[in-house]
């Protein structure tokens, strides 16, 4: 029985290194708990982040649409100093205004743009200013200009149709 009893000691000393000391145990068990309780968030923390998001998105949306109309009106200057210029070159080569925007093309324009602003080929055409006497006394002497297109005024400038203001509150109308 003693020598039992001495084998069951030396067994159990055995044992006893295979199972952690009981301070080990508790570390471990702690570690797991902080590990279990960072796990998620809070229900505060969430509802920040959602309104961060919301906020940086409504700036990036708001951004995108000031974005888009200021291209539609550089779009739109830029049509308007082309088709302006076409017409002063139109002028120095003819001595006369065309009659028409599409006089203008394929010579001096490919083709006549579309307004960005109403979408449409409807541009304003203003007539030139029939106030000026060298151009009547020319016009009613010849019948018609040198080259011989009608006596009419033509076109000296061109506006848009589209109504409102630019982002800096100029009419469009005085473009």
């Amino acid at each position: 029985m003693k020598d039992e009893l001495v084998v069951n000691v030396a067994e159990q000393g055995e044992a006893s290194s295979l199972i952690p000391h009981p301070s080990s145990l508790l570390r471990v068990a702690a570690r797991r708990s902080r590990k279990v309780a960072q796990r998620g968030f809070t229900l505060i923390e969430l509802m920040v982040v959602v309104t961060i998001i919301g906020i940086l998105a409504a700036v990036a949306v708001s951004n995108v649409k000031y974005a888009q109309q200021k291209a539609r009106e550089a779009a739109l200057r830029d049509d308007l100093y082309e088709m302006r210029k076409a017409i002063d070159s139109f002028y120095a080569d003819k001595q006369r205004y065309p009659a028409n925007l599409e006089e203008l093309t394929p010579q001096y324009m490919r083709k006549v743009p579309v307004d960005p602003m109403t979408k449409a080929k409807d541009w304003e055409e203003v007539p030139a200013d029939t106030s000026d006497p060298q151009m009547q006394s020319d016009q009613a002497t010849s019948g018609g200009d040198s080259f011989g297109a009608p006596a009419a005024p033509g076109i000296a400038d061109v506006k848009t149709r589209a109504q409102g203001t630019t982002l800096d509150n100029v009419p469009y109308s005085d473009l």
